[in-house]
C-alpha cells in the first residue's frame, strides 16, 4: 500500500535529509517542494520582477517550467531546462525565497503542480504547507522542529560543503527572518497540522530521526490494513 508522507518544519530542520532518505528506503519519489519556490525565486531575481506588481508575477509564471532529473543518483531541480540545483541553494535565493513563496499566485501555480505529481502516490514531500494545504490527506504528518543555532550550523555546513561561502550569523539571521515569514504569511503559514506527529531532532541523529519517521509509516500501513 503506497502513502503520501507529509513532512513540513522551520528551515534548515533536516527536512530534505529525512524525506530523502525515507524515500530511498521505501523506494518512494521524493519531491522536493522547496526546490520548486526557489527555481521561481532564482527566475523572479534573474529576470528582475518585481514581487508586488502581479501581473508581472503572473506573466513571468507562465514562462516558468520546473521539473526534477537524476544527476548521478541525485535529484536535481530543472528550470527551463537548465540544471540549477547549486544555484538555488545560494544565500542570495534564500534572502528572498520566503517573500516568492508568500505570493498566493506563486503558491497557487506550485501547488496544483505538487499535487499532479502526487496523484500517483508512494511520494515522500517536504516544505512549509505539505500536510496542511498540498496534501492535506497524507496518511502521515511529521513535522520537523530544532534549536536554532544547530540549525544555523547545519546550514553553514552544508553550505561550505558545497563550496559557498556564507558568514555563521548571516546564516542565522536569515533562518531568523524566513521562520517569521514562513509562520506570519496569510497564505498557507508555515503551521503544526492537527494530525501530524512532531519531532524535535536537534539532539537525533538522521539514522535516528529516519528510525522514528519509519516506525510512524510502519503504524499507518498497519492501520489501514485493518
Amino acid at each position: 500500500m503506497k502513502l503520501i508522507v507529509a513532512i513540513d518544519g522551520y528551515a534548515s530542520c533536516g527536512k530534505s535529509t529525512l524525506a530523502k532518505a525515507l524515500a530511498k528506503a521505501l523506494h518512494y519519489i521524493y519531491l522536493d517542494t522547496g526546490a520548486m519556490y526557489r527555481a521561481v525565486t532564482l527566475y523572479f531575481l534573474e529576470n528582475g520582477i518585481n514581487y508586488e506588481d502581479s501581473k508581472a508575477v503572473e506573466e513571468a509564471l507562465k514562462n516558468i517550467k520546473i521539473y526534477f532529473k537524476c544527476v548521478d543518483g541525485q535529484t536535481h531541480v530543472f528550470l527551463n531546462g537548465r540544471d540549477v540545483e547549486r544555484e538555488i541553494r545560494e544565500l542570495r535565493v534564500s534572502e528572498h525565497v520566503s517573500q516568492v513563496a508568500a505570493i498566493p499566485a506563486v503558491r497557487r501555480t506550485l501547488v496544483a503542480l505538487q499535487q499532479a505529481m502526487g496523484q500517483r502516490r508512494g511520494i515522500v514531500a517536504d516544505g512549509r504547507d505539505i500536510g496542511t494545504v498540498v496534501f492535506p490527506d497524507a496518511e502521515v504528518k511529521i513535522f520537523l522542529t530544532a534549536d536554532l543555532d544547530v540549525r544555523t550550523n547545519r546550514r553553514y555546513l552544508e553550505l561550505t560543503a558545497k563550496g559557498i561561502d556564507a558568514p555563521w550569523e548571516e546564516i542565522r539571521r536569515n533562518l531568523q527572518a524566513r521562520d517569521y515569514l514562513d509562520t506570519t504569511r496569510t497564505d498557507s503559514p508555515l503551521r503544526v497540522a492537527p494530525d501530524a506527529v512532531v519531532i524535535d531532532n536537534t539532539l537525533l541523529s538522521p539514522d535516528e530521526q529516519l528510525e522514528e519517521a519509519l516506525r510512524l509509516v510502519r503504524a499507518a500501513q498497519e492501520r489501514l490494513c485493518h
